[in-house]
């Protein structure tokens, strides 16, 4: 595992369109932190987009680079999703997802067309939308007293964790994202507080 604190991903949802031979190429990046948010974001466009031939895609999560997809989704093999892939990796890239979605023009464009059209309409995406630096993170769940709750939060805050999840009962369970170099502030502040457990989750 790299052990990098920071890696570059995008800032926001983009889209942009390419045409070949009257076959539109519309291709979509979404920021992504777990194979979950992939599930959804595909999905939501299968809904959106029912009458397209195909749904590519390509994913990198992680800074280590080992966690990664590709799918030509019934395109010929190789043609989709590694020329995605190429583009999120020729940026240094990483916690994002590409979908290019297909409506056939009528006219085959044989591998090298395909393999140019999946790359520029990933490309032409890439571009439309900012880059940022994010901080690697650790995901934990924390369980603690309700009448802990307003310094559990403060240190939560202080640290610049997200939180993915919360339950707030008479115990309360967060579900956070601790970057990697606050970790063992958080730790050692959190271990001060009575009843208050840390387990550390495996990222999806």
């Amino acid at each position: 595992m790299s052990e990098q604190d920071f890696y570059q991903t995008i800032a926001q949802n983009g889209q942009a369109e390419f045409k070949d031979r009257g076959s539109r190429f519309i291709a979509y990046t979404f920021p992504i932190q777990h194979t979950d948010d992939f599930k959804n974001c595909l999905q939501q466009l299968k809904k959106e987009h029912p009458k397209a031939v195909h749904h590519c895609f390509a994913y990198r999560l992680g800074v280590d680079g080992n966690s990664f997809r590709v799918s030509d989704d019934g395109e010929p093999s190789g043609t989709a999703g590694k020329p995605i892939l190429g583009q999120i990796d020729s940026k240094g890239l990483t916690n994002l997802l590409i979908v290019v979605v297909r409506y056939f023009g009528g006219t085959l464009l044989g591998v090298p067309g395909l393999i140019n059209a999946y790359k520029t309409a990933a490309s032409m995406a890439l571009q439309m939308v900012p880059t940022m630096q994010k901080p690697v993170t650790v995901r934990w769940q924390i369980t603690f007293g309700y009448t802990q709750m307003n310094e559990v939060m403060r240190w939560v805050k202080a640290l610049n964790c997200t939180i993915a999840e919360q339950e707030m009962q008479l115990f309360c369970k967060l579900i956070l994202d601790v970057p990697r170099n606050r970790m063992e502030e958080l730790k050692t502040l959190l271990s001060d507080m009575r009843e208050v457990e840390i387990t550390t989750l495996k990222n999806a």
